[in-house]
């Protein structure tokens, strides 16, 4: 619980000290500074979106920007390495050779280019490509993965000075959901997972799009970063922050007015949102890929009554642990923590 003070100024002071009437012209009215819960903090953020934020569509690093703007907005100090292109689908794959080139973007969009001039490392923006020499249009990008490793390997290091790494890693905000069956092919869970790999804490984000996810509205970006600057506040202040585990948020659409219903402590789901489909060309030896979404039915279906993707298409913001340890069966480390977390989950977490 946070404590309100009010302090007397000397004029006032001195006056009530009189201990008779008096009449002072009343202190002119102060602006409460805004809150800054994330002080001190190094955050990296990446995604699986690329840097680019220039598709009509929303679909290529505009959540990555709002996500900066809010952190940044709270105190965070921030730099961002993500893919030079978009990179979705890419799960936790790395590149094995070649050269990886760190290019800063000098100028930002438009509407995020003050977002973060307060900052000891003015918010720098950095895609990663793969070449020996200048990041073109059309030259190849580093993976998601890539580019968390390279952060913490170096990167950082040499193009932004933090020696000691950052305290935090920040993956998206992807255009849109990362559930069920998706989450393994997620690029932005996968820059998650390499960072909880590397011992660095790492919370990963996913919005809705509109009703067809044909495009992501900028409302639900800006409402999730706002909802995710203030989660991840929290978790520091609770002392959750922790590299057991990653943490997966996913955030409904609110593009329509409604508000985002409170977070649900969930699993990854066992059946599926979206599917891959392979549609041959002809008689020959090529297959189109083909997306779409689920109906429900057959390997779409989903059996666990608290699964990621039932709670999220019912407006709720969804939270689920992930872990890199693909062994099964094992026993489950930071049983602590991970109790600790959902009761913040479930409890104490922002509502919206």
């Amino acid at each position: 619980m946070r404590t309100r003070t009010t302090a007397l100024t000397a004029a006032t002071a001195l006056i009530a000290g009189l201990g008779t009437t008096a009449y002072a012209t009343p202190p002119t009215p102060t602006t409460t500074p805004p809150a800054r819960p994330l002080a001190g903090m190094r955050i990296l953020i990446s995604n699986d979106d690329s840097m680019q934020a220039a598709k009509a569509s929303n679909s290529d690093g505009l959540g990555l920007y709002e996500l900066r703007r809010a952190v940044c907005a709270a105190g965070a100090d921030v730099v961002v390495m993500a893919p030079w292109q978009v990179q979705s689908g890419r799960g936790t794959a790395v590149t094995n050779g070649g050269v990886l080139n760190v290019q800063q973007r000098t100028e930002l969009p438009a509407a995020y280019r003050g977002d973060c001039s307060g900052a000891p490392s003015g918010g720098k923006v950095f895609g990663v490509c793969l070449a020996d020499g200048p990041c073109g249009p059309d030259t190849p990008s580093a993976t998601p993965a890539d580019t968390v490793k390279l952060a913490l390997r170096g990167g950082l290091a040499a193009r932004a000075g933090w020696a000691d790494g950052p305290d935090l890693v920040l993956t998206g905000i992807n255009s849109g959901w990362n559930v069920s069956a998706s989450v393994n092919d997620s690029g932005t869970v996968g820059a998650a997972v390499a960072a909880i790999d590397a011992g660095v804490p790492a919370v990963a984000f996913s919005s809705s799009g509109d009703r067809d996810f044909t495009s992501f509205p900028l409302v639900n970006y800006r409402a999730h970063a706002e909802f995710g600057a203030r989660f991840v506040a929290g978790l520091k202040e609770e002392g959750l922050l922790t590299d057991e585990f990653a943490v997966k948020v996913d955030y409904p659409d609110v593009s329509e007015g409604q508000r985002a219903k409170p977070p649900v402590w969930t699993r990854v789901g066992d059946g599926a949102v979206a599917f891959h489909a392979y549609e041959r060309q002809g008689t020959g030896d090529a297959f189109r890929i083909v997306l779409g979404l689920c109906d429900g039915t057959g390997e779409c279906a989903e059996t666990r009554p608290d699964a990621d993707s039932t709670w999220v298409q019912r407006g709720h913001i969804t939270v689920a642990p992930l872990t890199w340890d693909r062994t099964y069966g094992t026993s489950v480390e930071g049983r602590r923590e991970l109790k600790q977390l959902e009761r913040y989950v479930e409890r104490d977490a922002p509502r919206s």
